[in-house]
């Protein structure tokens, strides 16, 4: 049966898809190294960034978002204090709640 790693948390360390085992490269570094100079063993290794992982751009509407700096510029923006309270509490619950 494979170890159990356990992350910061204290619970089971998740892996990551694709992840590599710490001690794989490490013994594969180390036989490497046992063949190769010691000058060539400042190799580095690139890694790149997936696209995958990118949000892309915020979905925004600019048109409502005119609409209502207009408003505001004007005066003519209606804040009401019950749904800004409701609003502050959502957000809150939403934050504690971790989703």
């Amino acid at each position: 049966m494979p170890p159990i790693e356990i992350g910061p948390s204290g619970l089971p360390a998740a892996r990551a898809v694709g992840a590599v085992d710490a001690r794989s490269v490490r013994s594969a570094a180390g036989a490497k190294d046992s063949q190769a100079s010691p000058a060539a063993s400042t190799d580095t290794v690139a890694v790149e960034r997936s696209a995958a992982r990118d949000p892309g751009a915020a979905p925004v509407d600019a048109e409502r978002v005119a609409q209502i700096r207009k408003a505001i510029e004007s005066g003519n923006y209606p804040v009401i204090p019950m749904r800004v309270a409701d609003a502050m509490i959502a957000a809150g619950m939403l934050l504690r709640s971790g989703q």
